[in-house]
């Protein structure tokens, strides 16, 4: 019970981070593609409660940024003027889930107000917006890459644990090609071949089969030695004189006795892949501006002046640390369960 409680737990702050990014028009208050350049790099921006006054305010405010005309990307809060912030407001249209459109955001501040709660960038737009946007690229990369890389090891695994002889030979020994390479200069090299002038979608499904075609060795391998062992268990004897075929076998009886490594191999691949992602756009060989991606959010990092004066742009990876970190403890706690029930 300990086990599953604390394996919930992880999966409920999964789910929950992974909602709040697929519906990101909702939770920002901006459209991402949005520019103010009266706002480049402005700082995040302080919620306040208590006005300059001592005037105690119940819903959250925040003052206006006063741009330091001397110093560029230096800004102080004009104190003469607050901006409360409202909560279920009409702002710019936006998709849901892809389905239809909807203008109703979770929080926004009246016109000529702004609210930065990450700051911004370069061209003043919001970073918060960007960063729940770009959290639908990587995230959904990781998910679409690792379900191609798991059904790719499933099919592999399995035909080559259930078959044996040159099938096994050959497949496993492309596993150990596949095993012996630098998969991440194997991206490089195969993204580097793909054309540059492609819309973003196409780049993004491109990179997501790259990724997920690249890492099915491993888990191929593991797959294969739980379908040696279950070929050879008495049901399966009995159903295969019962006539049944190599893939009726397969499918009912010798692949669910590999879906709990499966699970914890997915739990392992997701976070990879989402660094895979994040590092090829980073370097300009994944999804391009002006879509954001954590990847290409991170790449303005490459500049000298942005990397020492502006933190706030370095908040994608603040993101990638936990998600990466509570997938790996999901896997963990897989893997014990698997291994209870094991016993």
């Amino acid at each position: 019970m300990k086990h599953v409680s604390k394996l919930s737990t992880i999966a409920a702050v999964l789910v929950s981070v992974h909602l709040i990014v697929f519906c990101a028009g909702f939770f920002g208050p901006y459209d991402y593609a949005t520019q103010d350049r009266s706002y480049p790099y402005a700082p995040p921006m302080h919620l306040h409660f208590i006005d300059n006054n001592g005037g105690f305010h119940f819903r959250p405010f925040v003052y206006a940024l006063v741009a330091n005309q001397n110093i560029f990307g230096s800004y102080t809060e004009g104190k003469d003027r607050i901006y409360p912030v409202s909560f279920l407001v009409a702002g710019s249209k936006y998709r849901v889930f892809g389905l239809f459109d909807c203008q109703t955001h979770l929080f926004s501040v009246a016109s000529p107000g702004r609210i930065f709660l990450f700051g911004t960038d370069g061209y003043g737009r919001d970073q918060f917006t960007r960063l729940l946007y770009g959290g639908q690229i990587s995230l959904l990369a990781g998910l679409l890459a690792t379900v191609i890389c798991i059904v790719t090891a499933m099919s592999l695994g399995g035909i080559a644990g259930y078959f044996g002889g040159w099938v096994d030979v050959v497949i496993m020994r492309v596993a150990e090609l596949f095993l012996a390479m630098p998969w991440y200069y194997l991206l490089f090299a195969a993204r580097a071949f793909l054309p540059l002038t492609i819309t973003p979608l196409l780049t993004f499904f491109l990179v997501v089969a790259t990724i997920g075609l690249v890492g099915w060795a491993r888990p191929a391998r593991l797959i294969r030695g739980v379908v040696l062992s279950g070929r050879e268990r008495n049901y399966v004897h009995a159903a295969r004189g019962f006539g049944a075929s190599p893939w009726y076998l397969l499918r009912i009886h010798i692949l669910p006795q590999a879906y709990d490594v499966a699970l914890t191999q997915t739990a392992l691949l997701i976070p990879q892949y989402i660094l895979a992602e994040v590092a090829l756009s980073f370097l300009g060989l994944g999804v391009t501006e002006p879509t954001a991606s954590w990847g290409n959010m991170l790449g303005t990092l490459q500049q000298y002046h942005v990397l020492v004066s502006y933190w706030w742009m370095a908040l994608p990876v603040v993101m990638l640390a936990p998600i990466s970190f509570c997938y790996y403890l999901l896997a963990s706690e897989l893997r014990k369960r698997s291994n209870v029930v094991a016993l």
